[in-house]
């Protein structure tokens, strides 16, 4: 009689579990919130994968810049919210919104998208659990209550709920813990609902003595239970990334996400943002090539350090030349314009050294000459950030880079000093940003230093959201931002409606 061993019975070729349908397509959002314990599986596009990640990761980079400033709860509630309603928004049930299912499956899928981006190095793990509980205390705070206590419902967190009984028993020690005093408001501890855990779940109100210990239990009051749903959905999730680390290497990933994967995990270090906006866009600014030497007030560190070294050595390198030229671009220089200010400031070369070996490539940079592909792009993009941190290192006599993180402190410091930042404090910022590898947050901690009036004009007057004064990721956006700030009529910028269009880059 042939029988089939029990124990090989179930074994299945791994490459047929693997491709095999999935038990269930469409996912149903019942909850604004979620903890997203199941992994979507149904369809989206390409352009879909890669935007939704994209758009969650400027939140998560948002929302850690906060983290950096120190800005307090109510603070960061105020800033994310306008950046919330334009790149990751997620309406309450009983808001009625027709989108509510596209927008809670964006939510979904954005987060386990960057779960697979993240997931590689114990580094990334460790912020993306952070920056996502972030997120997550944001949304539970800001959620309907009666909605919130459904969700909270569904999790099965296996708290032991305080019977009527037992209120009565400890009311007086269960009082001092929510700020009664027993007595006249004893009837207050009564109404409210309490539960009890194992206390080492709850440290963090331990600490702050906002929960009554006894046999090893903690007795939680219910406005204090988000703690409580906090600390589960950051272990679930750290869990979750643990075993996302451990499958990685047996993915078999279509080719075109590995990319998009990989520039994802780097954007961590700052945000990718390709700019979009043009010198068109800030109404009254005269881009010409004498007028640069004005407009250099409103550089950031990066171009500012490579215009005095070319008007200093008459020279840039190449990357040097490369990253000032697509600079000056995205601001809004053109084509001729741009020939004339690198002609007058290589002065110590002759005209037909500068045709012969310079021209070209400017030219190129503006998409004016090349194959194809190169001018119906009309040419390379400005770099951002990201790109500047990440690439082309600067070796002995270059000037292109970051400051931020390609220099000496001593260096950085005298370049700072030079540009008006002498305040002690700034500088000790940025020396704790930088050592820390915060290179973005030190640059914007240097802007905001400088436009600190206009900035605080701006926000009093409503002139600019939070949206429009979020996070700087890119060269151009610093320029932009800082021309309109200093350039504001009866505290107004010159181009309210047109502020520095900034996207991410793909």
């Amino acid at each position: 009689m042939n029988r089939i061993d029990a124990k090989r019975r179930n074994v299945l070729d791994h490459r047929k579990k693997q491709f095999a349908d999935p038990s269930y397509k469409d996912t149903q959002y019942p909850h604004r919130l979620n903890f997203y314990a199941t992994p979507p599986t149904a369809d989206i596009t390409l352009e879909q994968f890669e935007q939704w990640a994209i758009d969650r990761l400027r939140i998560l980079a948002e929302l850690e810049a906060c983290s950096f400033r120190n800005r307090t709860p109510a603070e960061t509630a105020l800033h994310m919210k306008p950046l919330l309603d334009k790149y990751l928004p997620l309406d309450a049930s009983s808001s009625g919104h027709s989108q509510l299912h596209l927008q809670r499956q964006k939510d979904h899928y954005s987060h386990f998208i960057l779960r697979l981006a993240f997931a590689s190095t114990e580094d990334l793990r460790r912020r993306f659990a952070r920056v996502e509980t972030m997120l997550f205390r944001l949304r539970f705070q800001a959620d309907d209550s009666r909605e919130r206590a459904a969700f909270v419902r569904t999790l099965n967190l296996d708290w032991e709920p305080v019977s009527e009984a037992e209120k009565r028993e400890l009311a007086p020690q269960l009082a001092t813990t929510i700020g009664f005093g027993y007595g006249k408001r004893a009837q207050q501890v009564l109404d409210e609902e309490w539960c009890k855990v194992d206390w080492m779940r709850v440290p963090d109100l331990i600490e702050s003595r906002k929960v009554y210990v006894r046999a090893g239990k903690a007795y939680v009051p219910g406005r204090e239970q988000q703690s409580m749903v906090l600390n589960a959905y950051t272990k679930r999730l750290e869990q979750a990334l643990e075993l996302t680390a451990r499958a990685l290497p047996r993915l078999d990933e279509d080719d075109r996400l590995t990319p998009i994967l990989n520039h994802l995990s780097k954007n961590f270090i700052a945000p990718d943002s390709g700019y979009t906006g043009s010198g068109a866009a800030i109404e009254g600014a005269e881009m010409t090539a004498r007028n640069i030497d004005n407009l250099s007030q409103h550089f950031p560190m990066c171009m500012t350090h490579l215009h005095r070294s070319l008007r200093r050595d008459a020279h840039l390198k190449h990357f040097g030349r490369l990253q000032y030229s697509l600079f000056l671009k995205g601001i809004g220089l053109n084509l001729e314009e741009c020939l004339v200010f690198w002609r007058s400031a290589f002065n110590k070369i002759t005209d037909d050294t500068f045709n012969k070996e310079y021209r070209y490539n400017v030219r190129h940079v503006y998409g004016d000459v090349g194959g194809d592909s190169n001018r119906r792009s009309g040419g390379y993009s400005p770099y951002s950030c990201q790109k500047i941190l990440t690439e082309h290192a600067p070796g002995p006599g270059d000037a292109h880079g970051c400051p931020y993180r390609h220099f000496s402190l001593e260096n950085l410091t005298t370049l700072l000093r030079a540009s008006g930042v002498a305040d002690r404090a700034v500088l000790q910022g940025v020396k704790e940003d930088t050592e820390s590898q915060k290179f973005h947050m030190a640059c914007n901690r240097v802007f905001e230093h400088l436009h600190k009036t206009e900035m605080k004009r701006a926000r009093d007057d409503g002139v600019m959201t939070a949206a429009q004064l979020e996070t700087i990721v890119h060269p151009n956006e610093y320029f932009k931002r800082s021309y309109l700030l200093k350039n504001m009529d009866g505290g107004k910028p010159q181009q309210k409606q047109q502020q520095g269009d900034v996207k991410m880059e793909r």
